[in-house]
């Protein structure tokens, strides 16, 4: 063999083995999931008293998240509370698999009740730390197996509404048309659990928050996960973030880099306080807001969470657009084919509650109660129609 033969081959035993090593080392896909479908019907609107809970019992929702009732001025219920409302719920053939606390909401800083957390204010944010870890040991004596959140400092951000199909009133996020330099900015505070929007008015451009970068935002994140994952590890209760509704430029928003609006974003939260309790509230609508073709492209994000168990909740909505410039709409008539979706979540065995979310309303539903059965109905069959195909 002379010396360019054993060049070569020396090269490409080489490359073998490197190619071995990266194959040893690459994580090997989850399964396919072949069987029934794991995941139900669900919804997650307020409030959880007995005629709410008599209107979800009428559409045949069985599974939801609830807000207990707290008194004494704390941002945690006490065990009695969550039973008074587990029971309640039960009087209607309810089961209350997700629990909304009176903190960390997806409202606007400036509105917030609560926000030392996201405002990195100590001591106060400690004792808000120390409320949250209570409500997850209570939520464990209770017997409730999961906790929704945000960590939002501008809430859930849309530049107006405009008339939809029939009477119907859809919520629109154009960033070209809504920049915070304009006199008038619709800021959402968009409780979702409300299903109401309180716009707010500035001409500063800047919350109470100030400036927030990217840096100062992953520490107020990695502040609070560092407190609250291990007490969730130690009480296995599931805690699902929602994800950054919508995602702004790098350049940030009204001062704040909303860092997680994007995809990379959210695969680095997880990273953070690794933990099987640590994961995501999914909304599939606002992570179709963080891509440029949503119906192309939610199906990888959907495997790559979905895979690593890190979904706890999904929010099944639509939106027609893209990033920086979409409506939200029905289920039914956005860009995302739903019912691809749907086989996608039955692909990587998502096993908790597909809810509706951001209804569109209209002037004789402002509640959005009917949008909402619609909604009932729709992620109904679907699931339906899956376990028969």
């Amino acid at each position: 063999m002379d010396r360019i033969d054993r060049r070569q081959f020396l090269a490409s035993v080489s490359a073998a083995a490197l190619t071995l090593k990266a194959n040893a080392e690459a994580p090997k896909p989850a399964p396919k999931h072949t069987g029934p479908a794991l995941f139900k019907l669900g919804c997650q609107s307020a409030p959880t008293n007995d005629a709410h809970l008599g209107y979800f019992a009428r559409y045949g929702v069985r599974h939801i998240c609830g807000y207990p009732e707290t008194s004494g001025g704390r941002t945690f219920p006490t065990l009695e509370e969550l039973n008074r409302m587990k029971d309640l719920a039960a009087k209607h053939k309810i089961e209350i698999v997700c629990v909304g606390p009176p903190i960390l909401e997806s409202s606007f800083i400036d509105k917030e009740r609560h926000p030392s957390i996201m405002l990195a204010q100590s001591p106060e944010r400690d004792r808000d730390i120390e409320q949250f870890q209570n409500l997850i040991r209570n939520c464990a004596q209770a017997g409730l197996p999961s906790i929704k959140y945000n960590m939002s400092i501008l809430g859930v951000l849309r530049s107006g509404k405009q008339p939809g199909r029939g009477d119907e009133i859809d919520s629109v996020w154009n960033l070209a048309e809504a920049p915070y330099t304009k006199e008038r900015v619709i800021v959402g505070g968009h409780d979702d659990t409300k299903g109401n929007t309180m716009p707010i008015d500035t001409t500063q451009g800047l919350t109470r928050a100030g400036h927030v970068d990217a840096d100062a935002f992953w520490e107020r994140i990695t502040y609070f996960l560092d407190r609250v994952v291990p007490v969730a590890n130690e009480n296995k209760i599931r805690l699902a973030c929602h994800p950054h509704d919508p995602g702004v430029p790098p350049s940030g928003y009204m001062g704040v880099d909303r860092v997680l609006g994007t995809v990379d974003g959210l695969k680095h939260f997880i990273t953070i306080n690794e933990s099987p309790y640590h994961g995501l509230n999914f909304c599939q609508g606002t992570v179709s807001e963080m891509l440029h073709n949503p119906n192309e492209e939610i199906h990888d994000v959907i495997r790559y969470f979905g895979t690593r168990n890190k979904i706890f909740n999904v929010h099944f909505r639509n939106i027609r657009g893209h990033r920086d410039n979409f409506v939200e709409v029905y289920p039914d008539e956005g860009d995302v084919d739903m019912v691809q979706a749907i086989r996608t979540y039955k692909e990587v065995g998502y096993q908790y509650m597909l809810m509706p979310d951001h209804v569109p309303t209209a002037a004789s539903d402002p509640g959005g109660l009917q949008s909402f059965a619609f909604c009932y109905g729709y992620i109904r069959g679907l699931i339906q129609s899956v376990n028969h195909a």
